[in-house]
């Protein structure tokens, strides 16, 4: 049966309530943390520092810690175009990506700093199909890009089995979304040669056998073609992660596969703060608040919502808020941030509602709640070593352990 371990991917040392989850699952037993160096550009590492801080020395020994590295964002970033890195994939934007030595060196004494610890158990790449994404976009033959690709990769393992021997990390692997693609796909990241790459960069650094141990990837009841991958890992003796159980990718949808109760107090805080801003000074505000209610069954699943709201929504807010008084703003913000907290409540609601209806056939057979359904198909898989939650609540926390 798969363990379950703790996702930090929106974990941050600045949230009480993120640190208390990660003590309450320390706490429970949870025996693996995983995050990156990119996670909340850094704050995830230091919230699992902030968190340790509370155990004595012994029970942060019982917990193993997976970091990764290979994006390029946030501070990053900026240090990158005031001083570039080596080997650096510009993908998009806000997004460049690099796995070479002196990279990885770079992310790898960051996060030791960020962590407070003296070795990371366990240093992934981070996607690096990044590169065959690019070079593909270049029209680059695919062959080209391949072999290309596998080159940095095993350039990557020399130098993290220079660090095993160092003693910065105790082995390494793979967190590769491409894993789970169709092996037809232009971007499938082939695994079958890994091991080979692995063993060739032992040798040449002198380490008697390899210390490539991990791979991650997505897997989850939609996407079931990394369940190859995950076989022949564990055919070849080195462990599956798996991530993204619960957001789903069918096509170019994305689902949620959990179920979540409507608000009981949504209309409540609907209705105050309508009226509230039912005034000349607050019109546009009170117009948006309209808007949302009439639209809240539209979103397609709550990361489209979430992006909503940090791209339209609290810009929004700001820009009809400029001009009120402070002795009143206070107040005002306390309203939206009810009316926020249950309007996100009621989205999760109709997306679950939807979710039901456009995976009817998919889920036919679920007799109990999408999340305990997500979660049971892949405790069931013998390949599955770890299933990574995100749990940024005690709440969530509770909820999974009564699931184990």
């Amino acid at each position: 049966m798969s363990n379950f371990a703790f996702g930090t991917y929106r974990i941050t040392d600045e949230n009480p309530q993120h640190i208390q989850a990660l003590i309450d699952a320390i706490d429970s037993g949870i025996k693996l943390i995983d995050t990156s160096t990119n996670y909340m550009d850094g704050a995830a590492e230091r919230a699992i520092a902030k968190s340790l801080r509370t155990f004595p020395e012994e029970k942060r020994q019982e917990v193993e810690i997976v970091s990764k590295f290979g994006y390029i964002q946030g501070s990053t970033l900026t240090r990158h175009k005031e001083e570039p890195f080596d080997d650096v994939v510009e993908f998009s934007e806000n997004c460049f990506h690099s796995i070479s030595k002196t990279f990885m060196l770079d992310q790898l004494e960051k996060s030791l700093q960020r962590l407070e610890i003296q070795k990371i158990e366990c240093y992934l790449l981070h996607n690096p199909e990044y590169y065959l994404l690019n070079a593909l976009n270049k029209e680059m033959p695919h062959d080209e890009a391949l072999d290309n690709m596998f080159d940095r990769i095993f350039d990557a393992f020399v130098a993290l089995e220079e660090q095993v021997l160092n003693g910065t990390i105790g082995s390494y692997g793979i967190s590769s979304n491409s894993f789970s693609k169709d092996n037809k796909a232009l971007d499938f990241l082939p695994f079958e040669d890994l091991i080979t790459l692995a063993d060739r960069a032992a040798e040449m650094v002198g380490n008697d056998t390899h210390s490539f141990t991990t791979i991650q990837l997505p897997i989850n009841m939609l996407e079931t073609q990394g369940l190859k991958c995950a076989s022949w890992a564990k055919e070849n003796g080195l462990r599956v992660l798996v991530n993204r159980p619960l957001n789903a990718q069918k096509g170019e949808l994305m689902f949620r596969l959990a179920d979540y109760d409507e608000s009981p107090e949504y209309y409540h805080h609907l209705n105050e703060l309508l009226d509230v801003c039912d005034n000349d000074e607050l019109r546009s505000l009170y117009n948006l608040i309209e808007q949302l209610e009439e639209n809240k069954h539209k979103f397609g699943w709550i990361g489209d919502y979430d992006s909503f709201l940090y791209g339209q929504i609290i810009p929004h807010i700001k820009t009809s808020l400029e001009k009120i008084d402070e002795q009143v703003l206070d107040t005002l913000l306390n309203y939206i941030d009810m009316f926020l907290t249950e309007y996100r409540k009621m989205v999760a609601y109709e997306c679950s509602k939807n979710t039901r209806v456009q995976l009817k056939e998919e889920l036919s057979s679920c007799k109990l709640s999408l999340q305990e359904c997500a979660i049971n198909f892949l405790k069931e898989r013998e390949a599955i070593d770890y299933i990574l939650v995100g749990m940024r609540k005690p709440l969530y926390v509770a909820q999974i352990v009564e699931m184990n």
